[in-house]
């Protein structure tokens, strides 16, 4: 536990930062972390309030943003170059404006900086689904919104597998979470980060579509832009050209 955050620590050599998505589970990024471990110290936390990591009242981007940089600091790797999928993206966004000291480069991948009417919809939606019906129809329509249609078809069992395991996550503190992510706004912000950044997106993404990606690497300086066919979990769906793209851009850095 490093500033009150659990972090699990795989492999050696640069450090890499795994930041998981909405559900705050690091062990959400499957045998990426073991990908990333054959080349790189990982390090994957559970979010604040999450999986291992202590409970918090507090629940924000920046509360979240503030404990993982402090954890960093507790593990003493130096700056570390962050991957973070969604929520995870949001959050390392917020580091490298607030905590430029832990961070040395950004992937931000299926990730937004400021939500519009389509992002408020769809959650209030998956919220109310949440509320009335629970965590079991929540993950179900959730599966709707973050794989695309072509790897429904193609690989169903891994979709069903995804939607079966054991939810970590209480209703009320989702509820929270889903929240938060509406809270999140730092678009006007990203113009003062001076990390090398790459944005990488889905095509089919329909929980954060890609006009999101775009606007996000038009306001960060100099970062770069990656599209990947695929859905709001492409690291799921195409893992290897996933990793390939993270692991180039993180060796020129």
């Amino acid at each position: 536990m490093m500033n009150g955050v659990h972090v699990q620590i795989e492999g050696a050599g640069d450090p890499v930062v795994l930041l998981a998505g909405l559900s705050g589970n690091g062990s959400g990024w499957g045998d990426q972390i073991s990908r990333f471990a054959d080349d790189y110290l990982t390090i994957v936390p559970d979010h604040p309030g999450v999986g291992g990591s202590a409970p918090v009242d507090d629940i924000s981007i920046e509360q979240h943003a503030t404990a993982i940089a402090g954890a960093l600091r507790d593990v003493g790797c130096g700056p570390a170059h962050l991957v973070g999928s969604s929520t995870g993206g949001a959050i390392a966004m917020v580091m490298g404006l607030d905590h430029p000291d832990v961070v040395r480069s950004l992937s931000l991948v299926s990730s937004w900086a400021r939500g519009d009417d389509f992002f408020r919809h769809q959650f209030a939606v998956r919220k109310d689904v949440l509320e009335r019906l629970g965590l079991t129809a929540y993950i179900e329509l959730s599966a709707l919104c973050l794989f695309s249609p072509e790897f429904f078809r193609r690989s169903y069992a891994e979709v069903r597998a995804w939607a079966d395991r054991p939810s970590e996550v209480e209703r009320s503190i989702m509820a929270a979470r889903i929240d938060m992510i509406l809270a999140h706004d730092a678009l006007d912000r990203l113009g003062k980060i001076r990390h090398p950044t790459l944005v990488l997106v889905g095509n089919r993404d329909g929980c954060t579509p890609p006009y999101f990606s775009t606007e996000l690497a038009a306001a960060i300086p100099g970062a770069e832009l990656k599209t990947l066919e695929g859905g709001h979990l492409i690291y799921k769906e195409d893992p290897e050209r996933f990793h390939a793209i993270v692991t180039e851009f993180i060796g020129r850095h």
